[in-house]
This record gives structure tokens, sequence and C-alpha cells, in this order.
């Protein structure tokens, strides 16, 4: 890059960090702002300090948000008695666009993979299960995805959540899964919206 004037260079490394970004990408991407208009290039510039800035994480149930609670954790329309279990925040935007789910949600932010070094203090499993000890909570959407963490972390969840039946005694905690309308090794970001709706509706019992 020494061939570059040092400005140009920056970029094209600050790109080339970003997740499925390469180098001809990244040089792609700093040219197309080089020829952009100065005004576009400084609305990039401020979009990325306000997410920065401004975007925090909902203390309920761990979505990315502005304001604390988040908008879903805040709707009295929603069923507070239902929560789907999801990975990442764009799972979440996933299933809302479905139309299907009125519950609440709860993002763990990643999924259990041993061989990464990524266990249970690394996820947002404590929370969860505090709030199944403290809120009125019947039914729990294990909708992680469809491939080898997702389903190792779905088990090991069904695992804690079977562990707190006595405390939670007499209340019932369904724990239920989605319908396998998903393809094996898929994420639910990338399905489209009717498989997604058929899961939701279909979701099977887990019964614990």
């Amino acid at each position: 890059m020494s061939e570059l004037a040092p400005p140009v260079a920056a970029l094209i490394e600050e790109f080339s960090k970003l997740p499925g970004i390469g180098i001809k990408t990244a040089q792609r991407l700093t040219f197309y702002v080089l020829r952009s208009p100065a005004d576009q290039a400084r609305r990039l510039a401020e979009a990325i300090l306000r997410v920065k800035e401004s975007i925090i994480y909902c203390s309920r149930c761990f979505n990315i948000t502005e304001h604390d609670p988040c908008s879903i954790c805040q709707d009295p329309q929603r069923d507070r008695q239902l929560v789907c279990v999801v990975e990442e925040p764009l799972d979440v935007l996933a299933l809302e666009r479905t139309g299907a789910y009125k519950g609440l949600y709860h993002v763990l932010h990643g999924a259990l993979s041993p061989l990464e070094g990524i266990g249970p203090d690394n996820l947002r499993i404590k929370e969860l299960l505090e709030r199944v000890r403290h809120e009125e909570i019947h039914e729990i959407v294990l909708a992680t995805n469809p491939n080898f963490e997702g389903e190792y972390t779905a088990n090991y969840l069904v695992s804690r959540l079977r562990e707190l039946k006595p405390e939670l005694a007499p209340r019932q905690l369904k724990i239920t899964s989605l319908a396998r309308g998903l393809p094996i090794g898929g994420d639910l970001e990338y399905a489209d919206e009717g498989t997604l709706r058929r899961s939701i509706e279909g979701r099977l019992d887990l019964g614990a």
C-alpha cells in the first residue's frame, strides 16, 4: 500500500477488517467513497458514528435499541408469557418480518462453540434463566440457527431450563423449537418469510 496516499491506504485497511470483505472489495469500496460527493461520504461517516454512539443493548432482551427498554419489550400488545430465544439481533428482524410472532425476545449474541472457546458465560444465558425465574413466562421458543452450534446451544438451554422446573412450580414452562421447515446448516436471517412463518406456527414441543 506504500504507493497509495496514506488516507486511502488506511481506509482500505479498515474496510478489509469487515467480515466478508477481502482486499479487492475493500479497494473498490474505498474508491467508490473517493468518487462519491462529499456530502454522501459525510453521511456515511456520521451514520457509522451515530450507530456507535447511540445504539445500546436492551437491558431486558438484549436486542439493539436506542431506548431502554426497547420498543418490543415496551409494546403492551405483546404476549409477555411467550419469549423467543435467538442468536443475533438480525434474527429478531427476520422473525418480525413474518408478522406471525407476537411475543417477546431474548438475544443470546452468539451460539455455544467449544472449538472457538465460546461457552455459556460468553452468551446471555444467565440473563435468560433469570428472566424465566422472575417473569411470568409460560413458553420459551428456541429459535437458534439449524446448524451444529445452534443445535448444541438449544440442547444446552433445554437442559438448563428443565433444571428450573422445581423452582417454577406450580407454573408450567413449555419449551418449543421452530418446526423443521428451515434448512439444516442455514441461518435465520437468510430464510424467506414464508418458511419462517411456518416454522413459528408449527413449533415443536420439546417436552420440558
